[in-house]
């Protein structure tokens, strides 16, 4: 594991000769927000504005605004962060408020993996952290898993949008929801009967608003709890292809529990390449969710929240 060190923006222009980085920033919000990079700040930017940053390629740092709630530290402030001696890039929201959403996107084209953007616009998504992250893992010939992405190369660049979306996140006292097969709103996960207890099996059945339905998810440790419950969405101890999905008691850290909502809206188990999957694509209610191999264009593994 790597450790984390912050360059001041005085020692982060690129030297002459050295490979730079240009950081394109773009306000999407509705008002104008004041720009932060590394605690300074760098003035107003307009509505639908940008400005560009040069720094050389090893610098890492925060990007982000105080725009609606947010602060110029960076407490309670959804943040871009970057990592720049291994070419990692993540966002940073704070548990208790979501001031504005963040894309951050490679100015590469995805390769293997490699290069994919990241966005965080609700309290749902869960690739990212809840806190800054102290470490992070060797480069590899693999992409890390997320909260942390990578683009390799000489001096690539990356445009940071605030608000995508267009808007500020609503206020919000939690984000609990239900979560929808492959964007069918009458669709929901649910707990069998509504059982609580360990084992009961998750299921695709219709939507009906019932606590059943309702599941939480908490983006610093990417666990999917049933709301207000002991209880979460849990792969067993030996995960593989056409396991089915129960509920089980929520416990920190452990790998059956570990989620990560993927940018192409799949629910992937952490480190071990299987998606949570809706046997052969049926909405039958009773029909049992399972995991399996992750999969692109596979529409049994899209989950909308």
């Amino acid at each position: 594991m790597r450790s984390l060190f912050f360059a001041g923006l005085s020692a982060a222009v690129a030297a002459p000769g050295a490979f730079a980085r240009l950081y394109t920033i773009a306000n999407g919000c509705p008002q104008a927000i004041t720009l932060y990079i590394n605690g300074e700040s760098q003035g107003k930017l307009a509505v639908g504005a940008t400005i560009t940053r040069t720094f050389n390629e090893n610098w890492s740092g925060f990007i982000y605004t105080d725009a609606n709630g947010g602060s110029q530290t960076g407490t309670r402030t959804t943040r871009a962060g970057f990592y720049g001696e291994d070419d990692y890039y993540y966002i940073v929201i704070d548990s208790s408020r979501l001031n504005t959403g963040v894309r951050i996107e490679p100015q590469s084209p995805i390769n293997n993996g490699f290069c994919a953007s990241d966005m965080c616009d609700s309290k749902a998504c869960l690739s990212v952290f809840g806190q800054p992250p102290t470490r992070f893992p060797p480069p590899s010939d693999t992409p890390p898993n997320p909260p942390v992405y990578a683009c390799p190369g000489d001096g690539i660049g990356y445009k940071v949008t605030f608000c995508p979306s267009g808007a500020f996140p609503p206020p919000s006292n939690g984000f609990a929801t239900p979560i929808h097969p492959n964007g069918n709103t009458n669709k929901c996960l649910d707990v069998r009967g509504g059982v609580l207890a360990n084992g009961t099996p998750v299921q695709i059945y219709d939507c009906n608003g019932t606590p059943a339905q309702q599941w939480r998810l908490t983006s610093a440790n990417t666990r999917i709890a049933l709301d207000n419950t002991g209880y979460c969405l849990d792969a067993g101890s030996n995960p593989g292809n056409a396991v089915g999905m129960k509920i089980w008691q929520c416990y920190e850290n452990l790998p059956a529990q570990e989620w990560y909502y993927t940018e192409d809206f799949r629910i992937a188990l952490t480190g071990k390449g299987q998606c949570l999957d809706l046997p052969n694509g049926s909405t039958a209610n009773g029909n049992q969710v399972q995991i399996y191999q992750c999969q692109d264009n596979n529409s049994n593994q899209v989950w909308n929240i």
